[in-house]
């Protein structure tokens, strides 16, 4: 029988999986916790290597933590600090460095400097004056011939276009000085040492010519004509000492003079005078280049292998 109660309502015994609400009271949420700025961290693990990159990610750290409210204070602050400190040592050293380099530095000039003075150092020889056979040491030049039009040939004994030139006048210019119609004067040049390899090849060939006109001067032209038949090619080392004094002929031998260097220093210095300028009574102010051939000073302009061009050229200087 239905039972009821006192508010009309069945009573019945509630069921042990039935629905029961919540009971009543605040509800509480979950807690979280802000996280470590990766900065900050990055500040203290990079203190210990790099100073400067501590400092600098150490204080966007701190700024980064003040704006969001993260945690890593202590690791920023820590990685500012020892970051400093590295810093720091690190400036000490690099002075320390530099103090002690150039302690060093002042020592062995000091060292460079006494051992030099206690070392008497050699003159260098004085250049050449005067004539001496074909040599003319005050003008700069080989002189050949007495004629009254003058024929002033600069060359390099390594140029390759000298050597041309040479193949194509050279036998005209002998027979002018053997006729008596002009002088010739040979500026042997030497600004191609620099491509024979270290052996300063032209100023070598350039004294070895000189030693021959002071020593066989009427064979000097012939030696300036074997010089270029047997020129070496540009980038070797040329010709040897001994392979030159063969090249010579003549009563005496130019072997002493070759093998001790005379007039190497004097080619050298004819060369600097002839790039340098200016040049008497010639209508260019300095030598650009080999071969520079001028008549009476007017700058001859026409082909190296043009015999009669040249020729011409010369003749109308007797006009």
């Amino acid at each position: 029988m239905d039972s009821f109660g006192p508010n009309g309502f069945r009573d019945e015994p509630m069921q042990p999986n039935s629905y029961a609400p919540p009971l009543p009271g605040p509800v509480i949420p979950f807690a979280t916790v802000p996280k470590t700025n990766t900065l900050a961290i990055v500040s203290l693990a990079s203190s210990f290597f790099v100073g400067l990159v501590a400092v600098i990610t150490g204080h966007i750290a701190l700024g980064q933590i003040r704006a969001r409210g993260e945690l890593g204070r202590g690791f920023a602050l820590a990685g500012l600090i020892i970051g400093y400190v590295h810093l720091a040592v690190t400036a000490f050293l690099v002075v320390l460095l530099i103090v002690f380099a150039s302690a060093v530095g002042a020592f062995f000039v000091a060292l460079n400097a006494g051992l030099a003075s206690s070392t008497p150092t050699e003159s260098p020889a004085p250049l050449p004056t005067g004539q001496l056979g074909a040599a003319n040491f005050d003008g700069g030049y080989l002189e050949f011939g007495t004629g009254a039009v003058i024929v002033d040939e600069y060359v390099d004994l390594m140029c390759p276009f000298c050597a041309q030139f040479e193949k194509t006048n050279g036998e005209l210019l002998a027979a002018g000085v053997e006729s008596g119609v002009i002088t010739l004067r040979v500026h042997s040049l030497t600004f191609l040492d620099r491509v024979s390899q270290g052996t300063n090849y032209s100023s070598r060939a350039s004294a070895a010519l000189t030693c021959q006109a002071t020593l066989n001067p009427d064979q000097s032209l012939d030696y300036l004509s074997a010089l270029f038949a047997e020129q070496p090619l540009e980038q070797t080392t040329g010709l040897s000492d001994s392979q030159l004094v063969d090249l010579a002929s003549g009563a005496v031998s130019i072997a002493d003079c070759v093998e001790a260097g005379e007039y190497q220093t004097w080619s050298q210095q004819n060369t600097e005078t002839a790039l340098t300028g200016p040049i008497a009574g010639a209508e260019v102010a300095s030598i650009q280049g080999t071969p520079t051939v001028l008549v009476d000073g007017a700058l001859y302009t026409g082909s190296n292998l043009d015999r009669s061009e040249f020729q011409a050229f010369v003749a109308a200087a007797f006009s």
